[in-house]
């Protein structure tokens, strides 16, 4: 079946949560989820809401999730050894050494990630997710790139899996660098923008091969297949991440954040126009003057400040709206919304620190985890899963990090309240050696603890590298032979200083115990370590 066929099949089931989602694009964002439609526009004039409650709650949340899923200072996932493998085919004490060395590769990929628009896309992809309940990311080489629930339909089967992805973009003909072929005089195009002077539809086919187990797919543009547009991937290692925010059973599309709080968003919108409105016509002054008044109008209009003109106080009056009652009630219902509004998109938690911090990361994510109700834990494992197997396949490939034994080491997600990331790592064994120092002592502390094993995993818990920081131990034990060399030495000395007070030490009376005493204090130099030579 050709991609564009296949795309207007898959439209009827997208109409109504697309609908849906430009409803409350409309009253948050407006330019942020559009119509399907059919030729691009330079400028298109977007309906702007009475207020901005919507679209600061769309934004915070978004930005808190953004915060959370891909934090800016620390790492969102850990490679570790599977504990089936310890003690079979890895020795437990090597342990600390490639935990150092997971650590080191974990920054790689966050510089890879820090100097990438990553970010800048996975926060639109988020304001799509929040707004319109869908959104659909694709890793290419290029970099991340986000679909609009008006670009793509999607097919999943009763479980809720993907079996298919049909996208359609506008492309100008010099771009895609291929020759299209003419249509005919007389022939009906089957392009919807056959009008258009330099764009053409392009289809992207994505289907899941269930015999192979790999997505696959191509571009047709004029029900044609573009020559190299075709390509592969392993499952757990797609580019195309389908995501979803709400999901009911049966369901192939997400319901977003905004459509659970529609009706609060709109009322305090209808409110908001009322008192804007109702404020306009409460501050217009309209003097009034009595048909039969000696009073002339234009004399009134014409008089300055100060003027003396003649008439009688009684024929003038001026027209107000009794309406503070009225604005008051309105006031306070908008303030209740408002309240309400910012509560549900998490605005009462405000950050005040220059820096993101580690427990600032943690707290954000304990609140996403309560008010979403499980919802974040679910991003983690439908984004950033899927997003961390791509990320580690495209850096091997290219060389930018080693390779890691699938079979041996397991990447873990410590994004989520539930995870246990590193900070919490550093955390639960600070409070384990602290208590065996207060229940035990200092002397059982250094007796069954060791002081190098418990630096090497309090490093590796901070992701800090300790290559020329840490000192090792044949570093260790050459400093521990030099003290004893030195206190040996020392002594000596000491001895030889007391001998030679003695009355028998007196070279002029006893000459050759002062011979036998420089013999013992020299040493020959063949003797002599070899630092020391």
């Amino acid at each position: 079946m050709k991609a564009r066929e296949r795309y207007n099949q898959l439209t009827s089931g997208r109409s109504m949560f697309l609908d849906t989602a430009v409803e409350c694009s409309r009253y948050t964002l407006p330019y942020l989820i559009q119509e399907d439609f059919k030729h691009k526009t330079s400028h298109l004039k977007l309906p702007q809401p009475w207020q901005s409650v919507g679209a600061k709650a769309v934004v915070t949340l978004a930005s808190k999730l953004m915060l959370a899923l891909l934090p800016p200072q620390t790492t969102f996932f850990k490679l570790q050894i599977r504990d089936d493998k310890l003690g079979e085919e890895i020795p437990p004490e090597v342990r600390s050494e490639l935990d150092l060395s997971f650590s080191k590769m974990e920054r790689m990929v966050m510089d890879y990630l820090n100097a990438s628009s990553d970010r800048v896309v996975v926060h639109q992809a988020i304001k799509h997710l929040v707004v319109g309940g869908n959104a659909l990311i694709f890793m290419g080489k290029e970099g991340l790139k986000n679909f609009p629930l008006s670009r793509y339909v999607v097919n999943r089967d009763g479980d809720g899996n993907v079996l298919e992805i049909v996208t359609k973009e506008l492309i100008n003909k010099k771009v895609l660098d291929y020759p299209l072929p003419e249509p005919t005089p007389n022939e009906v195009s089957t392009d919807s923008n056959s009008g258009e002077d330099d764009d053409v539809e392009v289809y992207t086919y994505v289907r899941l091969d269930e015999k192979s187990g790999r997505w696959t797919w191509h571009q047709e543009c004029h029900d044609m297949i573009l020559p190299g547009s075709r390509s592969s991937a392993p499952k757990k290692t797609s580019p195309w991440l389908v995501l979803r925010w709400n999901t009911v059973d049966g369901e192939d599309y997400g319901r977003g954040r905004v459509e659970e709080f529609l009706g609060d968003i709109k009322s305090l919108d209808a409110l908001t126009q009322a008192l804007v409105e109702g404020s306009a016509a409460a501050a217009k002054v309209v003097f009034l003057v009595s048909p039969s008044s000696t009073t002339k109008p234009a004399t009134l209009a014409k008089a300055g400040n100060g003027a003396i003109v003649q008439g009688r106080p009684d024929d003038v009056a001026v027209v107000q709206v009794q309406k503070s009652t009225d604005f008051r009630t309105a006031s306070e219902m908008a303030s209740v919304l408002e309240r309400r509004i910012g509560e549900a998109f998490m605005q009462m938690m405000t950050r005040q620190a220059e820096r993101v911090t580690a427990e600032e990361v943690r707290l954000t994510q304990m609140e996403l985890e309560a008010q979403l109700g499980g919802l974040f834990s679910l991003l983690t494992v439908e984004f950033l899963v899927p997003y961390l197997n791509r990320t580690l396949l495209v850096l091997q490939r290219s060389g930018q990090l080693p390779k890691i034994p699938k079979d041996m080491v397991r990447p873990s997600i410590v994004a989520g309240v539930n995870a246990l990331g590193r900070g919490q790592d550093r955390e639960s064994l600070t409070a384990f050696v602290t208590t065996i120092a207060q229940t035990l002592g200092p002397e059982a502390l250094m007796k069954y603890i060791s002081p190098s094993e418990a630096i090497k995993r309090l490093a590796a818990a901070q992701g800090i590298d300790v290559l020329n920081l840490v000192k090792t131990e044949e570093q260790l034990q050459q400093e521990m032979q030099q003290q004893q060399q030195q206190a040996t030495q020392q002594s000596l000395v000491n001895q030889a200083g007391q001998l030679a007070k003695a009355p028998m030490m007196d070279p002029e009376k006893n000459p050759e115990a002062m011979e036998q005493l420089q013999g013992q204090m020299e040493t020959p130099e063949e003797e002599l370590p070899l630092e020391e030579i």
